[in-house]
């Protein structure tokens, strides 16, 4: 049978890659620093398949098809579409047919109903953590897209249930493989909106502090009272609170967090304890 072996979760955000040139020597150590303990964590753990849990940014979807929930069926997945990732070093990253076949008749079996694709390419949100982490080898991705970009968003409630079914479909998966879970965006971060560059650090610490406790209903309780009154781009600790779920709501180790202006984001990363 399969084994969730890892759940872990990192910021992305284009300016890590397009701002990098400008970066203070101090702002390019601490991102290496978290990017690099990320990845000697998901690396020791020796993952056979990585499933990653981003949003799209509108290069698979738009306005006119935007699925809640997609998952990524195809034997490959084409890498990042934007030019400023043109170093990253995969034109075409592996998937996993099998697992994802089977997480999404998990799903289905467990009432949801999550779109598919069988030819998706995955964009910065997923690059950039699996390049800046240096995951090597690169296992196959089964990618996981949520809609944190246009409402209506599922429910922070929806997304950690989904997590909770992704470690089901692991644990009944019929293969012997070793399953780890990335949950990839946020946290506070403002795009489009008169408010862009703004990090919310107050709110990104009492996230984190409720996600290291461990308390599943107070940090949904939390995200439904705080989420709408910070930045759209926060709107993506959905993908964290997926993670969540899978790891069973059990409290995780913070690897750092930094608010960083200069990349427009506050940059956490973190592991569960699984």
């Amino acid at each position: 049978m399969a084994e969730l072996v890892g759940v872990y979760a990192a910021s992305h955000g284009p300016m890590i890659v397009r701002n990098w040139p400008s970066l203070s020597a101090h702002w390019k150590e601490t991102l290496t620093a978290g990017f690099s303990e990320l990845g000697r964590r998901i690396n020791a753990a020796r993952p056979d398949v990585l499933i990653e849990i981003s949003p799209d940014h509108w290069v698979n979807f738009f306005i006119d098809n935007l699925p809640g929930i997609c998952v990524g069926v195809g034997e490959t997945h084409d890498g990042p579409p934007e030019p400023w990732l043109k170093e990253f070093p995969h034109r075409t990253i592996p998937g996993h047919p099998e697992l994802a076949s089977h997480i999404v008749k998990t799903a289905v079996e467990h009432d949801f109903e999550p779109s598919v694709s069988y030819k998706l390419a995955l964009d910065h949100g997923f690059c950039i953590p699996l390049w800046k982490a240096a995951i090597d080898p690169l296992p196959p991705v089964v990618p996981v897209i949520l809609n944190d970009l246009e409402p209506p968003l599922p429910s922070v409630k929806r997304c950690y249930n989904w997590g909770a079914m992704l470690a089901r479909a692991v644990a009944s998966y019929p293969g012997d493989l070793r399953v780890a879970i990335l949950g990839t965006g946020g946290l506070s971060h403002s795009i489009g909106e008169p408010t862009m560059g703004r990090i919310e650090e107050a709110f990104d610490r009492a996230c984190l502090a409720r996600f290291e406790e461990g308390d599943a209903p107070s940090l949904i309780a939390f995200l439904n009272e705080e989420l709408p009154k910070i930045g759209n781009g926060a709107a993506e600790i959905r993908n964290w609170i997926a993670a969540h779920g899978a790891a069973g709501g059990r409290g995780f180790d913070l690897i750092r967090y930094d608010a960083i202006p200069e990349v427009y984001v506050g940059c956490g990363f973190a592991s569960w304890k699984v």
